[in-house]
């Protein structure tokens, strides 16, 4: 009532009874509201009935606890937006699990970003990949550690030149790929890189920023969750793709040179179509 700034007059006529009820209730004993008039309370007070009865701790409604936990936010079709840039932040010192839509940003070629990006860039696109870049080196050394897992069948459709990538050029795409590689190579263990069969696991685009949220890209928006037991939910999803790539992060820069080797072909460079089994797999 104080913080509201509701007297017992105004509580009593926002609940439909007399004030002496209200200063009954008021001063404790043995007299205590019926359901209806708990609700009633609760509403006037824009609070919730469980921490009226001291059954919650926290004394927001549930829909505003829901609301607080869940958030929608526009996701930009440009590089790492500001959004996205405080997230990593925010998470600074924290695992940063990560699930991409197509290739991992923090891994692409100026050549690449360029390519994906043209008609995103804005009028100054040098001032947008230069932000770009400092960014990217700013996450390199946040102290995070990154653990991204990657569909297999999109290094393989970058290497051959198809699909999502048909119109970029070789010398792109060969650059593109010997840069993960590199950054597999000197990054590792902070940046753990893993391929994992579409065909035996699936995942949508997600993000899991230590504990601190859970962001779910949905392409023009994020869905993003604070709550610590959605976001474990989520990190634990990740964790299994992790477990059950078909190639681990220790085989991961392996596999993409030998992808250059062969000019593309999946089959020679060792996860053709009888992939073993992800390793958490019954035989």
């Amino acid at each position: 009532m104080a913080r509201t700034g509701l007297s017992q007059a105004a509580l009593a006529r926002a609940t439909g009874v007399d004030r002496s009820t209200v200063s009954a209730l008021l001063a404790g004993g043995t007299r205590l509201p019926n359901a209806q008039l708990a609700a009633d309370c609760a509403a006037a007070l824009g609070v919730s009935c469980d921490w009226l009865l001291g059954l919650s701790a926290r004394p927001e409604p549930a829909d505003d606890l829901l609301a607080a936990a869940t958030l929608v936010t526009e996701a930009a079709r440009a590089l790492i937006d500001e959004t996205i840039f405080a997230w990593h932040r925010e998470a600074a010192g924290y695992k940063i699990r990560h699930v991409p839509a197509l290739l991992p940003d923090m891994l692409k070629t100026r050549e690449m970003v360029e390519w994906e990006y043209a008609g995103h860039l804005g009028r100054s696109p040098e001032q947008a990949l230069r932000s770009f870049e400092e960014r990217l080196a700013w996450m390199r050394g946040s102290g995070s550690d990154y653990e991204i897992a990657v569909a297999l069948h999109e290094v393989q459709a970058l290497a051959e030149g198809s699909g999502y990538y048909s119109a970029l050029a070789p010398a792109i795409r060969t650059a593109q790929i010997a840069r993960m590689a590199d950054l597999c190579d000197t990054l590792y263990p902070r940046l753990r890189l893993c391929l994992y069969d579409a065909r035996m696991l699936f995942s949508a685009p997600v993000t899991i920023f230590g504990p601190k949220l859970a962001a779910l890209y949905l392409g023009r928006n994020f869905l993003v969750f604070r709550d610590p037991a959605r976001i474990e939910i989520f990190a634990a999803h990740v964790d299994g793709l992790v477990r059950g790539a078909s190639i681990g992060a220790r085989e991961a820069a392996g596999y993409l040179r030998r992808l250059l080797q062969t000019g593309g072909s999946a089959a020679t460079a060792g996860a053709d179509r009888e992939l073993p089994p992800p390793r958490d797999a019954p035989p």
